[in-house]
C-alpha cells in the first residue's frame, strides 16, 4: 500500500500526472475535431485544466504564463467581448458568448502551465491528427465514389458531399488542408523513422487528393493560398524548394481540373454562382452570391461604426436590420451572416477588433522562435486564408479547432522559447 502511494507521489513530483493529463487532453481534443464527439469536447478542456493544476512547479510556471505572448494575444481577443458591456444591446447573446469563448483563456493557460509534452508525445498527437484526417478523407471519397452522379449534382448546385463523421464541410476541408502540410513536415522529423516517414507522406498525399476530389471550395482556397505563402517564405532561404512549390502550385490545379469531374463541376458552379450576383439575378439559391451580398452589407456597418464597431454580440441583429434596408432580393431565411472572419471582427469591434484579430494571426510570425517553426507557419497561414471565406470562429467546431491548435502550436512554442532563454 505504501509502495503504491510512494509511486503516486513520485509521479506527481516528477510531473508525470500533469504531462500525461495534458497528453490525454490533446488526444481527446484531436479526436473530438474529427469525430464531432461532444463527450470528448467536454473532456478535453477539463482534463487540460486538471493537468495544469497537477504541475508540481506550478508557482514557477505562473510568471511564464503571464509573459507568454500567445496567451496574451488570445486574452486580448477574448476581452473584446466582455469590455463591450457598456454599449452592447443583445444581452442574451453577450452572456452566452462570454461563457462560450472562455477557452481563449483556459486552453493557453493549460499549455502554459502543465508539464509540457515530450517531443515524441507531440509527434504522436500530430500524427494522430494527420493520419486520422487522411482516413476520414479517404472514407468520404469512398462515399463520393459510391454515387458520383449524386455528388456532382450537389456540387453543381453549390453544395458538398458530407464527411462520414458529420464534420461541416468548411471545417473538414480546412482540416484536410492543414493535414497535408503538417503531414509533410512531420515526415521530416527524426523521430518518425523510415516507416513513419512514408506513412506520413502517404497520409499527406491522401488528404491533398481527397480535398481536390471532394472539391471543398474553402479548403482548396486555404490550401493554395497556404502553398503560395509558403513559397514566398522559402524564396530567400531555399530557392530550389520555392521553385518546386511554385511548379507544383501551378500544375496541381490543372491536373486536378482535367482529372476530376468534381473539380470541373465546382469551377463551373462557382463561376455561375458569382455571375448571378453581378448580373443582379435571383441569388436565393446561390451560396457565394449570398456571401457577396453579406460582405457588402457588412461594409455598410463598418462605415457606420469604424472605430469600436457595433459590439460583437450585436453583429447578427445588426446584419438583419441592415438587410431590411437593402435585401438583395433575399428571403429572410437566406440572409446569411458575414462569412469572413476579418470583416466579422471589423463589424463587431471596429478597427480595434480588426487589429486584435490581425495581432493574433500575424504576431507570432514577427517572433523568430515561432516564425521558424513550420507547423506554426502552416497553421497561421492556412487558417488565415480560410478565414477570408468564412467566419470560422462563430461555429463551435471552428472555434475549437483554432483554440486547440493555437495552444498546441503557438503557445507551446513560445513557452519552449521562454524556457531556453531562462536557461541560457
Amino acid at each position: 500500500m505504501n509502495s503504491g502511494t510512494d509511486l503516486l507521489r513520485r509521479w506527481y513530483r516528477n510531473g508525470n500526472w500533469s504531462q500525461y493529463g495534458l497528453l490525454v487532453a490533446c488526444v481527446a481534443g484531436a479526436l473530438s475535431l474529427m469525430l464531432t464527439a461532444r463527450a470528448l469536447v467536454a473532456l478535453a478542456p477539463v482534463t487540460a485544466v486538471i493537468a495544469a493544476l497537477l504541475n508540481p512547479g506550478l508557482r514557477k510556471a505562473l510568471p511564464l504564463w503571464l509573459r507568454n505572448r500567445g496567451a496574451q494575444r488570445l486574452l486580448g481577443l477574448y476581452l473584446l467581448l466582455p469590455l463591450t458591456w457598456w454599449h452592447t444591446q443583445d444581452w442574451p447573446v453577450w452572456r452566452h458568448e462570454v461563457f462560450r469563448q472562455l477557452p481563449l483563456i483556459g486552453v493557453p493557460l493549460a499549455f502554459a502551465l502543465a508539464v509540457p509534452l515530450s517531443r515524441q508525445q507531440r509527434f504522436g498527437v500530430g500524427a494522430l491528427f494527420v493520419v486520422g484526417n487522411a482516413l476520414l478523407g479517404l472514407a468520404t471519397v469512398g462515399k463520393y465514389l459510391l454515387n458520383p452522379d449524386e455528388a456532382h449534382r450537389l456540387i453543381n448546385i453549390g453544395q458538398n458531399v458530407g464527411s462520414v463523421t458529420g464534420v461541416f464541410h468548411i471545417h473538414f476541408g480546412l482540416m484536410l488542408a492543414l493535414s497535408s502540410f503538417f503531414g509533410f513536415s512531420l515526415s521530416q522529423e527524426p523521430v518518425a523513422g523510415r516507416f513513419g516517414k512514408w506513412a506520413l507522406l502517404a497520409a499527406a498525399g491522401a488528404t491533398a487528393v481527397s480535398l481536390h476530389l471532394l472539391a471543398y471550395r474553402t479548403g482548396l482556397l486555404a490550401f493554395y493560398l497556404g502553398l503560395a505563402a509558403t513559397t514566398m517564405v522559402l524564396l530567400f532561404r531555399r530557392p530550389a524548394w520555392a521553385l518546386g512549390l511554385l511548379v507544383a502550385g501551378l500544375l496541381l490545379p490543372l491536373v486536378a481540373y482535367y482529372s476530376f469531374e468534381s473539380v470541373r463541376q465546382r469551377y463551373r458552379s462557382t463561376k455561375y454562382d458569382v455571375e448571378q450576383f453581378y448580373q443582379q439575378r435571383d441569388i436565393n439559391d446561390f451560396s457565394l452570391a449570398r456571401r457577396l451580398a453579406a460582405w457588402q452589407t457588412a461594409g455598410v456597418l463598418i462605415q457606420q461604426n469604424p472605430v469600436l464597431g457595433i459590439a460583437p454580440a450585436d453583429v447578427r441583429q445588426a446584419m438583419m436590420d441592415q438587410y431590411s434596408w437593402r435585401n438583395y432580393g433575399l428571403r429572410p431565411e437566406n440572409r446569411v451572416m458575414i462569412h469572413n472572419q476579418y470583416l466579422h471582427y471589423f463589424v463587431g469591434g471596429g478597427v480595434v477588433g480588426f487589429a486584435a484579430w490581425l495581432w493574433v494571426l500575424i504576431g507570432p510570425l514577427w517572433q523568430p522562435a515561432t516564425r521558424r517553426n513550420p507547423y506554426v507557419r502552416h497553421f497561421l497561414l492556412i487558417f488565415g486564408a480560410a478565414a477570408l471565406a468564412d467566419s470560422l470562429l462563430e461555429l463551435q467546431i471552428g472555434f475549437n479547432l483554432f483554440v486547440f491548435l493555437y495552444g498546441f502550436l503557438v503557445v507551446a512554442t513560445e513557452r519552449r522559447a521562454q524556457a531556453r532563454s531562462v536557461t541560457q
